[in-house]
């Protein structure tokens, strides 16, 4: 099988690095470094480099390497407001929902147990992301569908840090996304945008420490 281009392999390489928090917040990055750890020369790094940064993963720095910025209190604002105006509609405009989302929920509830038990929290963050993303695509707005995916690796990246920093917040919130799955099979769609306003607002807490 053909390998992907070099600066795609250093770009997926920082990245879910990044994303996993193997390189965390405040961690700066060399070209040396990150060449020789993907087996490729410089000049597909600084390619690379340049993209995570338009991305807002990374800032560089000349002759230094780059630094992983850390997830801002801003940043978590900005992305729960976001979250709480998408999700509040494509909710109300998903119930009643189908059998077929019902269905998908539950096995991607199942999954984010099992992941979870198992402390695979990179993994974990993946599918509480994937459970949201269910119920906006079920919403029918595919500009709203797309606006809500350009918010994946934010939410990836917070899920992961909350999941490895607050380990009981993951019990809350596999029971809170069952709570959100009763509310949809009810087709009670003022509950089900009551709980997931209170379930995306957790993060504005944690932002604000005023974790409860």
């Amino acid at each position: 099988m053909k390998q992907p281009p070099a600066a795609d392999r250093v770009y997926t390489h920082v990245k879910q690095g990044v994303l996993e928090r193997r390189y965390e917040g405040g961690t700066l990055l060399t070209e040396g470094e990150l060449a020789e750890a993907v087996g490729v020369s410089r000049t597909p790094v600084r390619e690379a480099l340049l993209r995570l940064e338009v991305e807002g993963l990374i800032r560089l720095y000349p002759k230094k390497g780059a630094l992983v910025l850390p997830v801002s209190a801003q940043e978590i604002a900005d992305v729960v407001e976001t979250r709480q105006l998408v999700e509040a509609h494509a909710v109300r405009k998903t119930v009643p929902a189908s059998p077929q989302l019902i269905a998908r929920l539950e096995e991607l509830l199942e999954q984010q147990r099992a992941q979870a038990a198992a402390g695979d929290f990179a993994a974990a963050a993946v599918t509480d992301r994937c459970f949201h993303a269910e119920i906006v695509r079920s919403g029918g707005n595919e500009i709203l569908s797309r606006l809500y995916d350009q918010l994946r690796d934010r939410q990836l990246r917070m899920g992961v840090a909350v999941m490895h920093s607050h380990p009981d917040r993951v019990t809350k919130t596999l029971a809170e996304h069952q709570e959100i799955l009763e509310a949809l099979r009810a087709g009670d769609a003022d509950a089900a945008v009551d709980l997931v306003h209170r379930h995306v607002s957790w993060f504005s807490h944690l932002a604000r420490g005023e974790v409860r």
